[in-house]
């Protein structure tokens, strides 16, 4: 039997799952105090909904799950090796959440501004920073078309990075139809742009020339290649810019709507043509908050007006952000985070027949720790030292000790 946790899924010591509750709580009620309510979905969901919901790369990372019994015998028997699961892990929370609304509509408000934080679940090869199991804290407004939802959301997602105490931090942002028309203006052709949008969504991690060498290896044309490292090449490159390319202006008027009025509110915001982000199912508006101090994104979200209509035949607009709460509780664990005014622990320690008299005591410290008790053990020494490791505020021998002392002292 193995101890140790399947590849990408992680245990979690006392101390880690003190940093993680107390980081859930602060989300949680940031989120609440702008308005949003909080929804469970399950973990797991129809393999249909999950398989046409457009996830881009995320459909390649689903996990599956067999059919049970005759079911399954059949699906062999008959050789449909395609149709031997009927279930799945959800990938994420925003497929869940539409299935949910287009579920539960009639009993929700119109808008509806909602909290989801729960695990996801997805295929991965592990890696730093891409875990098999990991934690999402999403809001998201359905009901509006209106840029102030974007606006709302990615300024409660930056006022809960502060209240968690990450500040140093920028807001990337472009417009899924303005990059469509970018690469139209190009040369890429419709059944192209998904292709050349994901070798783009590299470049951060490749470099420009990277994306040119890829761009080449897919055997598109020079004159194509060649445009595109025109306009991306170009330093700043501003809206103002993309209006040459852009077909419809609302798409670059709704923009820096979004970006004036975040920047009013104090934030940090830049247009970025090069921001893609990996799911298919986004079709407005997309967004990444990255940290200046760490490096990488640390929230990101979108426009899906289209995901909820797949469930009912109707567009109902919808648009949500995620905190990356794995990579923001890595960055603070790396970092020696402390909770701030996190209440101190004290051991109290007692004979076998003392347990009723360490219990009365013991009632009396709570108002002001939190108090566990033990047995005293044969090799009492050792013992202490091992709660003074686990930062054991005092600790208080029953019938030895006159006062709670220190471990310091």
């Amino acid at each position: 039997m193995k101890i140790t946790p399947v590849k990408g899924t992680s245990d979690y010591l006392p101390s880690d799952v003190l940093i993680r509750d107390y980081l859930q709580d602060i989300i949680l009620k940031t989120y609440q105090a702008s308005g949003f309510e909080r929804i469970t979905t399950p973990i797991l969901e129809d393999i249909e909904n999950l398989q046409n919901s457009d996830g881009g790369d995320n459909l390649g990372l689903i996990f599956k799950i067999l059919k049970r019994g005759e079911k399954l015998n059949k699906s062999i028997e008959d050789q449909k090796f395609d149709e031997l699961s009927d279930t799945g892990l959800r990938y994420d929370l925003t497929l869940p959440l539409s299935r949910y609304y287009a579920n539960n509509r009639s009993k929700l408000s119109d808008p509806f501004k909602v909290i989801q934080i729960g695990n996801a679940y997805r295929a991965e090869q592990p890696q730093r920073g891409r875990n098999r199991e990991f934690l999402q804290c999403d809001i998201d407004t359905i009901g509006t078309s209106s840029p102030n939802s974007e606006i709302e959301l990615i300024d409660t997602a930056c006022k809960t990075l502060s209240n968690i105490g990450i500040h140093n931090f920028k807001v990337k942002i472009n417009d899924r139809r303005i990059l469509k028309d970018i690469l139209s203006f190009i040369g890429f052709k419709d059944d192209e742009v998904g292709i050349a949008s994901i070798t783009i969504d590299k470049l951060d991690k490749i470099g420009l020339s990277g994306v040119e060498n890829e761009l080449v290896k897919k055997n598109f044309s020079d004159d194509v290649v060649n445009k595109f490292m025109e306009i991306f090449s170009i330093e700043d490159l501003t809206i103002e810019h993309v209006k040459n390319y852009c077909k419809n202006p609302l798409y670059t008027d709704t923009l820096e709507f979004i970006i004036s009025s975040l920047s009013k509110l104090s934030h940090s915001i830049e247009y970025d043509i090069s921001l893609v982000r990996g799911q298919g199912y986004y079709t407005g508006p997309i967004f990444e908050i990255e940290s200046l101090d760490y490096k990488g994104s640390i929230a990101g979200g979108g426009r899906y007006d289209d995901l909820i209509g797949k469930f009912i035949g109707e567009t109902i607009p919808a648009v949500g952000i995620s905190i990356g709460f794995e990579r923001i509780f890595s960055i603070l664990k790396e970092n020696g985070f402390q909770i701030p005014n996190e209440r101190k622990k004290v051991a109290v320690i007692h004979d076998k027949d003392e347990i009723v008299d360490a219990i009365n005591f013991g009632k009396e410290l709570k108002t002001e720790f939190n108090v566990s008790i033990f047995e005293k053990p044969r090799k009492l020494g050792k013992f202490k030292e091992r709660l003074s490791k686990q930062n054991y505020y005092a600790i208080y021998v029953l019938g030895k000790s006159t006062e709670i002392v220190n471990k310091d002292t």
